[in-house]
């Protein structure tokens, strides 16, 4: 073998890339610092696009086709080297393929329980999970503001570096939304789409496109999971829902004399004693006001000492007992 032998051998002459797995987002072609021959073929297939990198520049970007490589037909690069003379020499430059697929089901999640405000329970903590699909819409700005010199990048990549914007972009949704967290299951779709277009603003820069944003489960501290499944209990009820209320209130003060030391308030919080004590009292006026128009003088004293036990236990702060206190006494 002659050392022309040798050397036309070190030209490459065909470049393309043929996915060997469907997790590979970007792969630059492997040349070995060898050169592209001049007249070599470029294969870029559906789904695919090729970019030219010469010494760190942005070269030529490709569409999916075949193409001969010419000097004279590489507009970009030929102007960056001066090759307006149709220069027939083999050339260098780095080539790097991008998928221009949708990579579906990336995951996510809220590595930390999000505080709510809630209409109901008044403060609740929650956690989120979920998957949203995505795909390079930007080639260039995706090479150049992303990936950078990465010769592979997985989805994979992608979606770590993505999960420090996702979760507070859908703490951010979820607040605004002022959805009851007993009312999320059925708000899965739209706040879905109330976080989709928050996303896409960080996204954008990179190149990245959002195409769909799904919230698949949420999940409540157990003492609240506990509640709502007794107000479920409690809708059951009818008329006995005076008696059930009045047994979960004295559970609860039961559990807080337990731990006195923050018990009441680990999980639940203050806000949600309040709303607890709120539901209780707005449940037994309710029926009182349909069996006789009003509660008694006695059965407001009893609710006062209900409340007064939830204050005792920490569940109510002074100010919400007083505030309670001065309604029920207005009563009398």
């Amino acid at each position: 073998m002659g050392l022309l032998d040798f050397i036309k051998g070190e030209f490459i002459e065909v470049i393309d890339w043929v996915e060997k797995d469907r997790d590979t987002i970007l792969w630059k072609f492997p040349d070995h610092d060898a050169n592209i021959k001049n007249g070599a073929k470029l294969t870029v297939r559906e789904s695919q696009k090729a970019i030219f990198m010469d010494e760190g520049r942005m070269a030529d970007v490709f569409e999916p086709g075949m193409f001969d490589l010419y000097t004279q037909n590489l507009p970009v690069l030929t102007t960056l080297r001066s090759w307006d003379k149709g220069f027939k020499s083999p050339f260098k430059c780095d080539v790097y393929f991008l998928s221009t697929r949708v990579f579906p089901d990336l995951k996510w999640g809220t590595p930390n329980p999000i505080i709510l405000r809630d209409p109901e329970f008044k403060q609740v903590r929650v956690k989120a999970f979920g998957t949203y699909f995505i795909k390079i819409a930007d080639p260039e700005k995706f090479l150049k503001e992303f990936a950078g010199t990465n010769p592979v990048l997985k989805v994979g990549d992608i979606e770590e570096q993505l999960r420090g914007i996702v979760s507070p972009k859908f703490a951010e949704a979820l607040a605004e939304s002022g959805v009851s967290v007993m009312d999320l299951v059925s708000n899965y779709t739209e706040l879905g789409e109330k976080i989709k277009p928050l996303l896409q603003e960080d996204l954008t820069p990179f190149g990245i496109e959002l195409v769909k944003f799904f919230i698949t489960s949420t999940s409540l501290p157990e003492e609240v999971e506990k509640f709502y499944d007794k107000m479920t209990s409690m809708n059951m009820l009818g008329d006995d829902m005076q008696k059930f209320t009045q047994f979960q209130s004295a559970q609860a003060i039961e559990k807080a004399a337990e731990n006195p030391g923050g018990g009441a308030g680990e999980g639940i919080g203050m806000g949600m004693g309040f709303g607890m004590a709120q539901m209780m009292m707005n449940q037994q006026q309710g029926q009182k006001d349909q069996k006789a128009g009003g509660q008694t003088r006695e059965e407001i004293l009893s609710t006062l000492k209900e409340l007064g036990g939830l204050r005792d236990s920490g569940i109510l702060t002074e100010e919400e007992f007083d505030a309670k206190k001065k309604e029920l006494l207005a009563r009398l």
